[in-house]
């Protein structure tokens, strides 16, 4: 064997979800979603497979997998199941952002990279009702315990993996001093005071069990504190993260959806033919419709991929971060909301049966609209970044 081939044979493949565990996972996903069930056995086999700690780094027991890798595995994921994929992206954001924030010198984060790596799972507390400013202000308080620690008492709304989380991330405003802070910490489940209401009784994604989290009190010792921040707009790293894996690995997971509605299209125009004999696959229209769906699928699984590179290459993209980041999300989730319907227009009354899983696709992707950031506030963002803020107050005349 030459040194070129014993380098490469010694290489570490990318980790990817074994082929037999995604078959197991698709068939268990038709049955968790009838049942409004979490997925207990999706997680506890891609627990013992090493997926809680793909994005770890390798010295640390991990598979050291980047933001553009672990997209690629949660759309293969979504394939098969697009809830598990859904509520289980929520602990590979927190794994990514550690990663992102580590790759820009900072630690705050280390605390995330050790729970993966130790097969913990991450859960978000961030998400309020009538809280549109997302991760720049909080109707949670954070009452500071005098030692550094702060006890939160508030009410969170879509925590996904609400029944399994071993740590779950949360965040309010502190008012005690002279100008408000945003402060971030992470709670364990043995710390008591969080309640969730099983209250998760949803169109689609109901195997995410992203239920209603109430903060009654719960006390985050300083240790678990990782950043005190202004409220308002910011680039800080923790925030930098945060969104930026937020919004690739949901938009990664409504790529996935897309894929599999063009895939299930193939299969059933390839197998149907007409009463003359022709194959639904050789009609032109058909044909035509499948090109434009495969199309659009590709132009945002592209450019999806292309900004979690960035990411992990610690491209510099500026103020432009935000613009790309929530225009790539809002425009996946239509083309794939597009491509589901476009899906079940194809292949007709058998996708629209209760059991069919392309009538599970078209209920799953509807979802992607509710995830921050909508269309209306992506539109926002990337107007105030082409024309600036808006300087005329709304119902005012400029004189």
């Amino acid at each position: 064997m030459t040194q070129a081939n014993s380098a490469t044979s010694t290489k570490r493949r990318p980790w990817t979800v074994p082929e037999d565990l995604l078959a197991r996972i698709a068939e268990r996903a038709p049955r968790y979603d009838a049942e409004n069930a979490f997925p207990f056995e999706d997680l506890d086999e891609l627990r013992a497979a090493g997926y809680l700690r793909i994005g770890v780094p390798i010295a640390d027991g991990g598979s050291g997998l980047g933001l553009r890798a672990t997209a690629a595995v949660q759309r293969t994921l979504a394939q098969a199941a697009p809830a598990t994929a859904l509520a289980l992206g929520m602990h590979q954001t927190w794994v990514q952002a550690a990663r992102s924030a580590s790759a820009r010198g900072e630690s705050f984060l280390q605390s995330v990279t050790d729970h993966a790596a130790a097969d913990r799972l991450l859960a978000f507390g961030v998400s309020e009702p009538g809280n549109d400013r997302v991760l720049f202000d909080s109707t949670t308080t954070a009452q500071p315990d005098g030692a550094g620690g702060f006890r939160f008492t508030g009410t969170k709304v879509s925590t996904s993996l609400a029944p399994a989380w071993d740590v779950l991330s949360v965040f309010g405003k502190d008012t005690s001093g002279s100008e408000p802070r945003l402060v971030h910490g992470f709670a364990l489940r043995s710390d008591g005071g969080i309640r969730h209401l099983d209250d998760w009784d949803t169109l689609g994604m109901r195997a995410t069990q992203s239920r209603t989290t109430l903060l009654e009190g719960v006390h985050v010792p300083a240790e678990r504190i990782v950043r005190s921040l202004p409220v308002g707009p910011t680039a800080d790293p923790l925030v930098f993260g945060v969104f930026a894996a937020f919004e690739l690995l949901v938009a990664s997971v409504y790529v996935g959806i897309a894929s599999r509605a063009v895939e299930l299209t193939v299969q059933s125009v390839q197998r149907r033919r007409s009463m003359d004999g022709v194959l639904r696959s050789d009609d032109p229209d058909v044909r035509r419709a499948v090109a434009d769906m495969r199309g659009a699928v590709d132009a945002v699984a592209l450019q999806v991929d292309a900004l979690a590179r960035d990411v992990d290459e610690l491209e510099d993209h500026g103020r432009r971060w935000f613009p790309l980041l929530v225009g790539t999300k809002a425009r996946t989730v239509d083309t794939a909301q597009h491509v589901v319907d476009e899906a079940m227009r194809v292949v007709g009354g058998s996708a629209f049966r209760a059991d069919a899983e392309l009538a599970r696709l078209a209920r799953d992707v509807r979802a992607g609209q509710y995830h921050p950031s909508s269309r209306d506030s992506a539109a926002r963002t990337i107007a105030n970044d082409a024309l600036g803020p808006v300087s005329v107050a709304p119902g005012t005349i400029a004189s």
